[in-house]
């Protein structure tokens, strides 16, 4: 009989396999694919991500990666941008890569310019307009409309998009700098031939190191793919099971890190946070009525802060001329020694966001 694992025994795991506990002492890119990947929807989650979790880190050490094509941002898992190593990057979209063919049928919006299409012609086509180098999206419409008359442009980027891993390449991505996503193939972008073979096992193990002990649910969760069970059931004589506290069984790698006592500290997240959307169930790290304040109806996922390893509120970061402000909302009263760990990290945080704005301010609220 699986033994009895805890929503604090897996809190505790959960933060130290995410480098939670205290900060990690590794390079950005042994951090990158010890994490599998980072959400990168927007440029600067990625590097407020690390900042939360390595020791001494500093933002042109992720931009460095990209800029040498070992950090690579493209659609993978749940059909989201991350940022991967570029090992990482084709084994993880080819496993996925479901998720994507499923959207070309499904999407409400984009589904009608890619109906009766030959979506093998259109891949191709897409390989052939990077071919010369990188274009967005909007450069690709009016040549894919023109090669595929009488199919909506906009559909038609979208439909090669999804047919390819295809890398947001730098500016975009780099800390301070921005601009629309230009894209190539991940083939061009590393010069090499990429796999393009699913492995949903190494997925699976990669997912538990980083986020476990964890259900099937909260896998299909973190990687947006379904039928995980076989998958599980697979590598079940290499893995370990507790049953958690409502009764799921959870599986976990044998040696992975499961501590049974310690205090987190304070740490204030990135916006749309791996932590908050690997799991199918989050109250390991969250108590499900404060979702919907940190996740808005717009799908934007705000800057958590964790007390004793669970949110107990969100940041919003205000720049200005001459000073730049963190608003801390707080969904119930703190202790004093926790508020003033609150201001010590929020000012640090400041302090990487915007070296060069002198006065840097913490104000609390506590929502009603």
């Amino acid at each position: 009989m699986a033994a009895l694992i805890t929503d604090r025994e897996l809190n505790l795991a959960t933060l130290a396999r995410q480098f939670l506990l205290r900060r990690a002492e590794v390079s950005a890119l042994d951090a990158i694919e010890h994490l599998a990947g980072l959400q990168a929807q927007a440029p600067n989650p990625p590097y407020l991500a690390l900042w939360a979790r390595l020791k001494n880190f500093a933002a042109e050490d992720l931009s460095t990666l990209v800029e040498k094509r070992q950090v690579v941002r493209l659609v993978a898992m749940r059909g989201t941008v991350f940022a991967l190593s570029a090992a990482d990057a084709g084994p993880f979209r080819a496993t996925v890569q479901t998720i994507m063919e499923r959207d070309l049928h499904t999407n409400s919006t984009q589904r009608a310019a890619l109906t009766g299409l030959d979506l093998d012609a259109l891949a191709q086509a897409g390989r052939d307009l990077v071919a010369d180098g990188p274009l967005t999206q909007m450069q690709m419409r009016p040549i894919l409309a023109e090669r595929f008359p009488g199919h909506a442009a906009e559909g038609l980027a979208h439909g090669v998009r999804g047919l390819l891993p295809m890398v947001q390449v730098p500016p975009r991505g780099l800390w301070g700098r921005s601009g629309a996503p230009a894209l190539t193939t991940l083939e061009n972008w590393l010069g090499a031939e990429v796999s393009s073979t699913p492995d949903p096992d190494a997925m699976v193990l990669r997912y538990l190191a980083a986020f476990g002990p964890a259900s099937v649910k909260d896998a299909q969760a973190w990687s947006g793919l379904t039928r995980l069970a076989e998958v599980f059931e697979r590598l079940r004589p290499g893995l370990i099971t507790f049953v958690d506290a409502k009764g799921a069984e959870v599986f976990d790698l044998p040696d992975a890190p499961r501590p049974t006592s310690g205090t987190p500290p304070v740490r204030i997240l990135a916006p749309f946070d791996n932590i908050l959307l690997s799991h199918a169930d989050r109250s390991r790290i969250m108590d499900e009525q404060y979702r919907t304040r940190v996740f808005t109806v717009n799908g934007i996922i705000k800057p958590a802060i964790l007390v004793r390893g669970k949110v107990v509120g969100f940041a919003a970061v205000t720049p200005a001329k001459e000073t730049v402000e963190l608003s801390a909302t707080l969904f119930a009263q703190q202790p004093k020694t926790a508020l003033a760990s609150i201001e010590k990290e929020a000012r640090s945080l400041l302090k990487f966001m915007h070296p060069k704005i002198p006065t840097r301010e913490v104000r609390f609220a506590v929502a009603t």
